[in-house]
């Protein structure tokens, strides 16, 4: 398969699952902006980093998360707060995580805790990093969304690893103003490959 045909299924496939977790348009919501730019960054930090690291394991079974790596944001992006031993990585991802077209993509209060397998680790948990030292760097969305496609197309950024996964599953994260907590989940990230009509 070539690069370009698995890339631009990737990107699709990358860019529904964001659309389906943080952040997207639920029916009925209004397609008004409700925040048209990034809040200061100190509305995005939680300032007690017990409670993020907390929020970070409650993503994933107890089982897991108490061996997973674990992440929080500071100022100069996500850093690693606990060493896990299990290759898991649990993180709580912020509203720039959402669907690029999503109403809320810089709503403050978004938090997504969420914890990858060790195969999203590699190949998905890129991302975050990736956009998170974009909106650290003071980049619009449509900065971003250019940056992180020419990352993709440069090999800058992993395609995603088979059997990538994650664990949503807590009962304490705030994914918009429509759906509030939602509820818990699994998300599993594949290439699939679009067959032209004949």
């Amino acid at each position: 398969m070539r690069w370009n045909h698995r890339l631009r299924n990737a990107w699709m496939f990358v860019g529904s699952l964001l659309i389906l977790s943080v952040g997207g348009n639920a029916p009925g919501q209004s397609h008004k902006m409700a925040y048209p730019r990034m809040a200061p960054l100190s509305q995005y930090l939680m300032p007690d980093r017990d409670a993020e690291i907390a929020m970070a394991r409650s993503a994933a079974p107890e089982a897991i998360s108490k061996d997973a790596t674990i992440l929080v944001l500071g100022p100069h992006g996500y850093m690693t707060a606990v060493e896990g031993k299990n290759g898991f990585v649990c993180v709580v991802e912020r509203s720039w995580m959402s669907a690029f077209n999503a109403t809320q993509f810089w709503n403050p209060k978004i938090r997504g805790p969420i914890c990858f397998n060790p195969e999203a680790a590699r190949s998905i948990l890129p991302m975050d990093y990736k956009r998170t030292e974009l909106v650290l760097a003071g980049k619009s969305k449509a900065e971003i969304m250019q940056s992180i496609k020419a990352a993709f197309y440069k090999k800058q950024l992993p395609m995603p690893e088979p059997g990538a996964m994650c664990y949503m599953m807590s009962k304490e994260g705030y994914l918009n103003d429509s759906v509030g907590h939602w509820f818990p989940h699994l998300m599993f990230y594949i290439i699939f490959e679009l067959k032209p009509l004949r």
